[in-house]
Order: C-alpha cells, then structure tokens, then sequence
C-alpha cells in the first residue's frame, strides 16, 4: 500500500492539547498501540463465518464484500461474519437479546485479544484494563423501539429483557462484562469525530494513571433506523457514502511498559473546521481519511466508529514498515479530529 505525503492543513494549536505521545515525549507519557482488529460484515447478511487468522502483527482484519481484492488502495481483507453469525466467533452462550452493533463490538474485541473462536473468556476479573467505546446509533432503534412501545401501552410494554438495551452505555458495560474488565468504563457519542475522541480518552485514562491497560472499540449498525438517523446531516453531501455496519477495535498500552508496540499514538486537538487543522510535524506522511486514503468511501461510513476504525488501518501500515501515518477524521457538523501513529521501540521511544 502506497500513500503521499501530505499536510492536513495550515495553522497550529498548542502542544498541550495534544493527548498522548507527543513528538520528543518522554516513555512515560507515550501512548502505544500494541493490537488492533477491524471486523466489517459484507453490507447484506450471509452466512460466511468468521476467521481469526492473523493479517499484520498484532492485529486481526476481517471486511467487504469482496474478499481478497484490495480496494481504493487499501489492504486486501478477509470476509466477516454479520451479527446473527457472532456466534461463530464467540460462542452461544450469552449472545441472545445482544444488539448487533453490541455483538460486532464484542466480535471486534475479541479478535483484538487474539482469542480463539467460540471460546468465551472466563479468566479473573481484570481491575487494570479499561473500556472505552464509540458509538452513535448503535442503540437507536432500541430506543425508538422502546419509546414507542411506551406510548402505546405504558411500561408495561416494554420486555425486560429488550430494557437494558436502551442504556446508551451498553456497548461499553457489555465488553466489560464479557470479558470481565474491571477498570474504568466510558461510552463516547459526539458524532463523526466519536472514534478519535474515544482514543484521547484511552490516552488519557493511561497517562492519570486510571488503567493499566484500555481497550478502545467503535460500532455502529446499519439498520433501517440507523439509516434513517444518519441519512439527516449525511444528505448535505451529495456523495456522502453509505452507511456500514462493522467495528474496530484499538488496545492502547503506556509505551514504556508495552512488551511488543506496534506503533506510538498522539491524538490532537478538536477543531470546528477542517481548516483549522493543525499540522504534523514534517515528513512523508500516509494519510488515511477524507480526501485522501479513505476506507469510508471504499468500504463505507463506519460514522461513530470511522476514527477507530482508520486508527486500527493506521497501525497495521504502521506495523508494516510505515514511517508515520496520519488520522483525519470528522465533517462539517461535529468538527474534526487527527491522530498520528508513528514507528515505536520495544522502550516506547521513537526510532
């Protein structure tokens, strides 16, 4: 895979609110990435079970439709399995009343982990590993669901096992209780910019000294409600690509104590437009994002899990022998967002 070298923009934003491994950091305030996965079904339901065989070090990659063809210059991947064949990859057990963007996420943990299939973690409780997920429809229809049948009947209408489900934090609580970590546990819903802003706050969580280890995880479905919700601000583009359901996974580790980083993440600041973007430091760059290497209008808008998923893509160049690769993510109504992952030591330290 080739990229070229490009600035994200003009102008510049202080150091400080950059979160994670800012260039000349020391090891102890490097953020690295030490897995990754990307687990995209084909856009219809099929049948096709999922494969855990490794792709790149430390990372797993399943998606399209179209498996084995490389695509808009991205990597060749393998077919994933859709919600209703989860089960393939991580057993029975415990999958029923589950949403499909709470099964994909769990599907994209697990290959992350590097877990064999069908095979449910059952290790001791995890106090040291934190959760932090991304997400902006992935219970909509629940919750539309569960209003309506209120209004219909009262709350008596509403099962109880279909309840929980409209916690907009279920993405989060579900991989915590799946695979039983105990650390601290977010749910990040702010638009296009959710799977960037997830990633700063695993930075972050690692930097206070909250986690030991975070794992960051984006969803989202594509059913008709999903659709529906998402078809508003996407309409304003005329070739805004559609939506797709899948998940991406992120495991994010401080770099001075990562036994095997795949790459050192710096996340940037928040910007309202996408000219405000702050620039990285100098030198040949592969961009993955809007305009440039873009795996959403190859393989469509994975919306609140977009920057996970480009982040996870990031680490697999980067694992491949990239010097650095940079994160664009967001749009005109949630503002933008960059990252960068660079080549990282054994110790943290930059090469």
């Amino acid at each position: 895979m080739t990229g070229t070298p490009s600035p994200l923009a003009a102008g510049a934003a202080p150091a400080s609110l950059a979160v994670g491994a800012a260039p000349g950091s020391t090891p102890a305030t490097a953020v690295a990435v030490t897995s990754w996965s990307i687990h995209l079904p084909p856009p219809a339901s099929t049948t096709t079970p999922c494969s855990a065989a490794p792709t790149s070090p430390g990372g797993r990659v399943s998606a399209t439709s179209a498996p084995g063809a490389a695509v808009a210059g991205l990597p060749p991947v393998d077919p994933a399995c859709p919600p209703d064949r989860a089960h393939t990859l991580l057993g029975r057990k415990g999958l029923l009343y589950k949403e499909p963007a709470t099964r994909l996420a769990l599907c994209a943990v697990h290959r992350a982990l590097g877990l064999p299939d069908g095979v449910r973690p059952d290790a001791a409780l995890d106090p040291g590993t934190a959760v932090v997920a991304a997400s902006n429809l992935g219970n909509v229809g629940t919750v539309i669901d569960v209003t309506r049948a209120v209004a219909r009947e009262g709350s008596r209408g509403v099962s109880p096992m279909a309840a929980p489900n409209a916690s907009s934090n279920v993405i989060a609580s579900s991989v915590a209780l799946w695979f039983r970590l105990g650390g601290p546990n977010l749910m990040v819903c702010s638009g296009e910019t959710a799977g960037l802003d997830a990633l700063a706050l695993g930075a972050l969580l690692l930097r206070a000294g909250r986690a030991d280890r975070v794992l960051v995880v984006g969803a989202e479905p594509d059913d008709e409600t999903a659709v529906a919700v998402r078809r508003g601000p996407a309409a304003a583009g005329a070739a805004a690509p559609p939506l797709r359901a899948g998940a991406a996974c992120v495991v994010l580790e401080p770099a001075a104590r990562a036994a095997a980083p795949l790459a050192t993440l710096t996340v940037g600041p928040a910007v309202r437009r996408r000219a405000d973007v702050p620039p990285w430091p100098a030198g040949p760059r592969v961009v993955v994002g809007p305009g440039h290497l873009d795996p959403a209008a190859a393989w469509g808008d994975c919306y609140g899990a977009q920057g996970v998923l480009q982040a996870a893509l990031a680490a697999r160049l980067v694992a491949e022998g990239a010097d650095g690769v940079a994160v664009l993510c967001g749009g005109d109504d949630d503002g933008w967002r960059t990252a960068l992952l660079t080549r990282a030591t054994p110790t943290g330290r930059q090469p």
